[in-house]
């Protein structure tokens, strides 16, 4: 099974109990499709042999559980999260998410347009401040994440500290501690001690309470380049949120460098012009790319200006202009501006 899912490049596994049978399912390029069912006992094993490699209590079928661990599929390093949740009758769902550990793709090749990337790299330059990047589950937030941090550690030789939850890929060149909330390392309680390690860089999983924003905004405030993620639709929202998180607006003009908002796009194939992603020739061709909408400067201090409620005039490219023109330039399927054009008005 999880042979089949890396050879298809999927980046979820679903196994979902049925009255009879457990249903398998593989989510690839953001869309679920069915792989095979299995017996319910077989299912049942399954499970409970993922949750024992994942360090996950085998024997609690009442409780969300999650874990992870790694393995070797294929001759390739992958790490494995699982999560799992109780259903009826005392069965469970378990997804699990595939983090191959290949080496971190630059970021000039994941983004559909370079002077998105040569923006966001030009932004590592700065020396404290705080960058969020922001978008839903599967939009290439943490892969953007770690290929800028990796050029901080390795191309701009700076001291680089991550704090995840999970670790999703092992880098030798930084620094990266796993958020343990048994042993008492808390994304907040994790960020005070990063700031007694002399990072010049810190890497923050995810933005998720009061207390996590408040910590961020101060390693900002202290001389130190934060790079995290928060959950918004766009780029302005984040500023939003962090103000319902309870931070003062004058912190966060003095810290917030910017914001990006991402979406991971299919590609057209460039010879046929569909998305076969190059089955037509044979090639291997690059089927997926990023759009982001940076917010920074002058248009952020504009955001800024229009969230404490005041009157507020602002331009910058947005998802749907990039996306749109994209469709234009005949990179990306109109199917993907259909989806997203869904996905805003819902």
């Amino acid at each position: 099974m999880l042979k089949d899912a890396l050879l298809n490049d999927a980046s979820d596994i679903h196994l979902i109990p049925k009255l009879n049978d457990y249903y398998i399912q593989f989510r690839k390029m953001g869309v679920l499709s069915p792989f095979q069912s299995i017996p319910l006992e077989q299912g049942a094993r399954l499970i409970a042999h993922l949750k024992f490699m994942a360090s996950m209590d085998i024997g609690e079928k009442r409780k969300p559980q999650s874990g992870s661990y790694n393995t070797i599929i294929r001759n390739s390093p992958v790490s494995l999260r699982i999560s799992t949740l109780p259903t009826n009758h005392l069965k469970e769902s378990l997804v699990i998410r595939i983090l191959p550990q290949k080496l971190t793709v630059p970021l000039e090749k994941m983004s559909l347009y370079p002077s998105s990337a040569k923006k966001l790299l030009a932004l590592l330059m700065y020396s404290h401040g705080l960058i969020i990047f922001t978008g839903p589950t599967g939009s290439g937030k943490t892969t953007t994440l770690y290929s800028l941090v990796h050029h901080c550690s390795s191309g701009l030789n700076r001291n680089v500290i991550t704090l995840e939850d999970p670790i999703e890929k092992d880098h030798e060149d930084m620094v990266q501690i796993q958020v343990n909330e048994k042993a008492g390392i808390t994304y907040s309680t994790g960020l005070k001690a990063i700031l007694r390690h002399d990072p010049d860089i810190i890497m923050v999983g995810e933005i998720r309470d009061k207390e996590t924003a408040e910590v961020a905004i101060r390693a900002a405030l202290t001389g130190h380049l934060v790079l995290t993620t928060l959950h918004t639709k766009d780029a302005k929202s984040a500023v939003y949120r962090l103000m319902e998180l309870g931070i003062h607006w004058h912190d966060i003009q003095q810290t917030l460098i910017a914001v990006s908002a991402q979406r991971l796009l299919k590609l057209n194939c460039p010879v046929c012009n569909s998305e076969c992603g190059g089955t037509c020739t044979g090639d291997e061709v690059m089927k997926r790319a990023s759009v982001y909408e940076i917010v920074t400067g002058s248009a952020l201090k504009e955001v800024i200006k229009e969230a404490r409620g005041e009157e507020a005039m602002y331009q910058y490219p947005t998802l749907r202009t990039l996306i749109n023109k994209g469709v234009a330039l005949g990179f990306v399927p109109e199917t993907e501006y259909r989806k997203w054009v869904h996905e805003e008005e819902g």
